[in-house]
C-alpha cells in the first residue's frame, strides 16, 4: 500500500504560478509512472502529467509549456510547477503512482487549485 498526500494548492489570480508537491509513503525511485490529474467541477478527471522511473516526462496539450513534473528521489516527492495559470485550470489536482502491475495504482486525496481574479 502506498499514502499519497498531495499539498501546495490555493487561489492563484491569472497569470500567477503555484507549486504541486505529492508526498509518497515509500520509495518513488522505482515506481513505474508518477502522474499528475485534475478534475474541474462537473467534468471527469483528465491526465496532466506523467513522469517514468527513466526520467521520459509528457504533458497533455493543454499544459504543455506551462505546466513542469519533476520528483526529489531522496524525499519521496513528486512536484508539478506550474507557470501561466489560467481560470481553466482550475480543479482538484491528484497524484498517482503507478507499478504498471495489477492492481498497484494508488491516488492521493487531491489538493484544490482555484484561479481567479
Amino acid at each position: 500500500q502506498v499514502q499519497l498526500v498531495e499539498s501546495g494548492g490555493g487561489l492563484v489570480q491569472p497569470g500567477g504560478s503555484l507549486r504541486l508537491s505529492c508526498a509518497a509513503s515509500t520509495s518513488i525511485a522505482s515506481i513505474y509512472r508518477m502522474s499528475w490529474f485534475r478534475q474541474a467541477p462537473g467534468k471527469q478527471r483528465e491526465w496532466v502529467a506523467h513522469l517514468f522511473s527513466a526520467g521520459t516526462t509528457i504533458y497533455a496539450d493543454s499544459v504543455k509549456g506551462r505546466f513542469t513534473i519533476s520528483r526529489n528521489n531522496a524525499m519521496n516527492t513528486v512536484y508539478l510547477q506550474m507557470l501561466s495559470l489560467k481560470p481553466e485550470d482550475t480543479a482538484v489536482y491528484y497524484c498517482n503512482a503507478n507499478y504498471a502491475q495489477p492492481g498497484r495504482d494508488y491516488w492521493g486525496q487531491g489538493t484544490q487549485v482555484t484561479v481567479s481574479s
